[in-house]
């Protein structure tokens, strides 16, 4: 089964990367979600030569995928491009990033953005990886839904941990936008919340 999934989500990534959008939507914490321009291309990590390619779009940004980091997160042009600030990861549904605390740690200094990658909208596993990033690991960077991201998702990301949304392209975004018109009953017990509290203690 997990075999599956990961040629599932091998193959909707191929697709995404060639008909990414050029929107997204963000949802700060303390601020209001609007629709902004995508500055960060994801790539799947194929066609691996231990480098980043050229990326499209004329984007400078780039999100990679975790298991790539691991691997090559020690060579100068990735370190370089990472002080740039131009190198962000994304996590699989079915990485385990309680058991790369150390490097997710690390993280923290280097990647603007991750994202966490829904392989299909069914697949709910991706909410549970923005809720450790922002409880256990206290992330405060921006987190992204990429992949199979539906409108239906959006109300739940965003209480879990999300502040950013790829959405699937044959997604509105504005329809994307007035979900939020119900943040303010849906709220309770959420990260947001939460996190309010604590700065206010």
């Amino acid at each position: 089964m997990a075999s599956i999934l990961r040629n599932l989500a091998r193959a909707q990534q191929r697709n995404h990367r060639k008909t990414m959008n050029k929107q997204i939507i963000y949802f700060p914490k303390d601020g209001k979600p609007t629709v902004v321009a995508n500055e960060w291309q994801v790539w799947d990590g194929e066609r691996d030569e231990g480098g980043i390619p050229d990326l499209e779009h004329g984007l400078h940004k780039v999100l990679v995928p975790f298991h790539w980091w691991i691997t090559h997160h020690k060579n100068a042009d990735v370190i370089t491009r990472a002080n740039k600030g131009e190198i962000g990861v994304w996590f699989a549904a079915d990485d385990d990033i309680l058991k790369h605390a150390d490097l997710i740690e690390e993280g923290k200094s280097l990647w603007p953005v991750v994202g966490a990658h829904f392989p299909i909208f069914r697949d709910g596993r991706s909410f549970s990886t923005a809720a450790l990033l922002r409880d256990r690991f206290s992330w405060t960077g921006e987190v992204r839904a990429i992949g199979d991201v539906l409108i239906d998702q959006l109300l739940q990301g965003a209480r879990v941990g999300f502040d950013a949304f790829e959405l699937r392209p044959d997604q509105n975004l504005d329809i994307g936008l007035k979900q939020f018109d119900l943040f303010s009953v849906t709220t309770q017990n959420s990260w947001r919340d939460q996190r309010s509290m604590q700065e206010v203690n």
